[in-house]
């Protein structure tokens, strides 16, 4: 046993976690997905690849993203909102075409690829420490396309459970974004991850209900019949379009002025 390569060790882990899968009322879902590089024998990775790794180790939370961008806010702003995410609202403003909010003391605080996890991580930093009034956590499908690995809905719901319960402890309220219709991942082909996100959304609408926290509900006015975007409101399926931006700006209004009001 001490010869099996890292990439066999890996293989019986994510095993390991499918099985557990099953036992967790997931069985009818597709496995977990994970990024072949974290299953690949290392002699077979690129130095690119490698190198990407390497630089995602030395800052996984990816705190200095947003470091200085935060030193140089006011201490506080009334009115205040953090959309907090990943590249769905990073490129919120900065997709040609589309605008974040104008007028509005809202801050962009989302990071391309990343997952709860690693949300989790910089949210004191990226969150708590800028004073918002309130906070749009939209977050999952990164976790769904295993891109840190394979993660269980149980795994995803931990964390957004906990980001939610330390803005509540700071007196932030909350906003929970459903994850957007997606029925395939360009990243993972062949991957199919339509009923794990209508999963964790079922999860998040009941979670919120039963918290006196907010869902916002993106889902329903995006989805096709397949679960999907249509090339309208996501090119590639994922991101969306200013198009898509479009829809999403009056739902996510609407749901910060309900959260200001509680």
């Amino acid at each position: 046993m001490k010869h099996l390569s890292v990439a066999v060790l890996l293989s019986l882990s994510a095993f390991a976690m499918f099985a557990a899968c099953a036992q967790d009322g997931e069985s009818s879902l597709p496995p977990p997905a994970v990024s072949p590089q974290y299953l690949a024998d290392p002699a077979t990775l690129d130095a690119g690849q490698v190198g990407g790794m390497q630089k995602q180790l030395l800052d996984w939370p990816n705190l200095a993203r947003y470091r200085d961008d935060n030193a140089a806010l006011p201490a506080s702003e009334a009115g205040r909102v953090v959309f907090y995410g990943d590249s769905i609202t990073d490129g919120w403003g900065r997709v040609p075409g589309t605008e974040f909010f104008p007028g509005k003391p809202y801050v962009n605080r989302g990071i391309s690829g990343q997952t709860t996890a690693q949300m989790l991580l910089r949210f004191r930093q990226d969150v708590i420490e800028l004073r918002p009034e309130a906070v749009v956590i939209l977050a999952g499908t990164n976790d769904i396309a295993g891109n840190t690995g394979p993660a269980t809905l149980d795994m995803i719901e931990d964390n957004l459970r906990s980001m939610a319960e330390l803005a509540a402890a700071h007196r932030i309220r909350v906003v929970l974004a459903s994850v957007l219709p997606a029925s395939a991942y360009p990243w993972r082909p062949g991957y199919r991850p339509a009923g794990r996100i209508r999963a964790l959304n079922d999860w998040m609408r009941r979670y919120a209900a039963d918290n006196g926290l907010v869902y916002l509900d993106y889902y329903t006015a995006m989805a096709n019949a397949e679960g999907g975007l249509d090339p309208e409101l996501a090119g590639d399926g994922v991101h969306p379009t200013p198009t898509g931006y479009a829809v999403m700006a009056p739902l996510a209004e609407q749901a910060i002025a309900t959260a200001l009001k509680q």
